[in-house]
């Protein structure tokens, strides 16, 4: 739910956003190193403590022994040499002892521990009190009546079990290391993964935006300028978005502006051209008198640059009706043999001015399309194999039928096409890297005409590969007359 809602509420600033994607990722992190540190420290904490109080009670416990003996020792000088004076020793160590055995009381002993200290603390007590009494009496006072050797036994079996305590706090802070260590793994397992997925998120989150402005700019780059760009992210890059958006529009309106220019420059220069062209084919005609040799040959380069600029111009308003979007389909049944016959018809002057062998191998293939956008395609192909190829070639036209595809391949003799410019052959205006063999470079709307109006038929035109010199063309279409029938 915190995903998704950070996916919805971008920060303002794309650098926010990585920071805090970098804060949130690490905070599980930063998290399970505080609680080590507080574990450890607990743990330093429970240990100097544990050392302390053990090193108390064995101190305590060595105290103890020394003030039975020394309690001993003064009982026993005072019976042999008869002198109370000397039972002073006795209450000295009696009183360290008490004061010793109390401060040993208040530190946490085991169970067996305490029992010894209580059984030393009574016996303690009653040989005080015989000790006392003997004051009064001091002929009642003999060796026989006062007997330290139980609680000296007691006190050094208490000095013995004096290490019991630091194995007790060894053993807890054991436990408590291997808890804290359980937990710390625990932990680890939980928010490593948690760590990952929020990075992976984040990661996302900020990818998706640049993704968006990457693919905005590519699909600019292709020239495919009709879909809006909407970046979504923080708003730094969601205003390069519209920065980016207010460029498509910009490019639209003058990429309209050129196809209107195109538009008007081609017809303003088709009337004219008519004209010229009209004229010329009189001229050579002999319509207004017989031409002599030269004048005959004038007037040949007249009608035949006058062909060729009408092609071009034709090429220009094709493409501008392709950009426009105003490009009529008009859909008949015809013959793919009869539209490579006349497009080879329309040819033959510049076929024969290259002495070129044409090879056609076509049956007769009914085919549904628009013929005049297929002729066009043909012919802008067969024109780009023919001003390619070399004085004397060859160039094949190849045309066969499957189930429901009908292929149509187009090999010429040049020098084919250069692996630089196969990405690129078929964009509008480009002009390839290999020059035309013995020809002036056309507009470089051919080929991109030729695949616009195959497509519009629901075919592909596509460059082959070939490995020996020259170039392959082939066209895809779909038999619908064979799936008619």
């Amino acid at each position: 739910m915190s995903e998704y809602h950070l996916l919805r509420h971008h920060p303002k600033s794309f650098l926010k956003l990585i920071l805090v994607g970098f804060l949130l990722v690490a905070l599980p992190l930063f998290l399970a190193l505080a609680y080590s540190a507080l574990s450890i420290d607990r743990l330093a904490n429970q240990s100097r403590q544990a050392v302390y109080q053990a090193e108390r009670i064995a101190h305590g416990s060595r105290i103890l022994v020394d003030q039975v003996a020394a309690m001993e020792r003064s009982i026993r000088l005072s019976l042999i040499l008869g002198d109370a004076t000397l039972l002073e020793g006795y209450y000295q160590a009696h009183e360290k002892f008490s004061a010793t055995s109390a401060s040993l009381a208040a530190l946490p002993l085991k169970d067996d521990q305490r029992a010894l200290l209580d059984k030393l603390q009574t016996t303690e007590s009653a040989i005080f009190l015989k000790i006392g009494d003997a004051r009064n009496s001091p002929e009642g006072l003999t060796a026989s009546s006062v007997d330290f050797t139980s609680l000296l036994d007691s006190a050094r079996s208490f000095l013995n079990k004096g290490d019991a305590p630091i194995e007790h706090e060894v053993d807890a802070m054991q436990a408590m290391a291997s808890r804290a260590r359980t937990i710390v793994i625990w932990q680890l397992l939980a928010l490593v993964p948690t760590a990952i997925l929020l990075a992976f998120g984040f990661s996302l989150l900020i990818n998706r935006p640049i993704r968006q402005i990457d693919a905005a700019i590519r699909i600019m780059g292709q020239g495919e300028l009709s879909q809006s760009i909407a970046v979504e992210g923080p708003e730094d890059l969601t205003r390069l978005g519209e920065r980016l958006d207010w460029m498509r529009l910009r490019l639209l309106e003058l990429e309209a502006q050129k196809t209107r220019f195109l538009q008007h420059v081609s017809h303003e220069l088709k009337t004219p051209l008519t004209s010229i062209r009209e004229g010329a084919d009189l001229l050579a005609e002999g319509v207004t008198g017989t031409l002599n040799e030269k004048q005959m040959q004038v007037a040949r380069i007249l009608l035949g640059n006058s062909v060729e600029l009408q092609k071009r111009i034709e090429d220009l308003l094709n493409y501008s009706a392709i950009q426009s979007g105003n490009a009529v389909t008009a859909q008949q049944r015809t013959d793919l043999r009869r539209i490579l016959d006349a497009v080879l018809q329309d040819q033959t002057l510049a076929i024969m001015n290259k002495s070129l062998q044409v090879e056609l191998d076509c049956p007769n293939l009914p085919l549904e399309c628009d013929e005049q956008k297929i002729r066009i395609a043909v012919d802008n192909l067969l024109s780009n194999a023919i001003k390619f190829s070399p004085i004397g070639g060859k160039i094949e036209i190849l045309a066969q039928k499957t189930e429901s595809t009908i292929f149509m391949d187009i090999i010429d003799s040049g020098p084919g096409v250069d692996a630089a410019d196969r990405e690129k052959i078929f964009d509008a205006f480009y002009q390839g890297r290999k020059p035309a063999l013995g020809s002036t470079a056309g507009t470089g709307l051919g080929l991109s005409i030729a695949r616009e109006y195959v497509k519009a038929q629901g075919g592909t035109l596509a460059l082959m590969d070939r490995e020996t010199g020259g170039a392959h063309f082939r066209i895809t279409l779909p038999d619908t007359c064979g799936a008619a029938s």
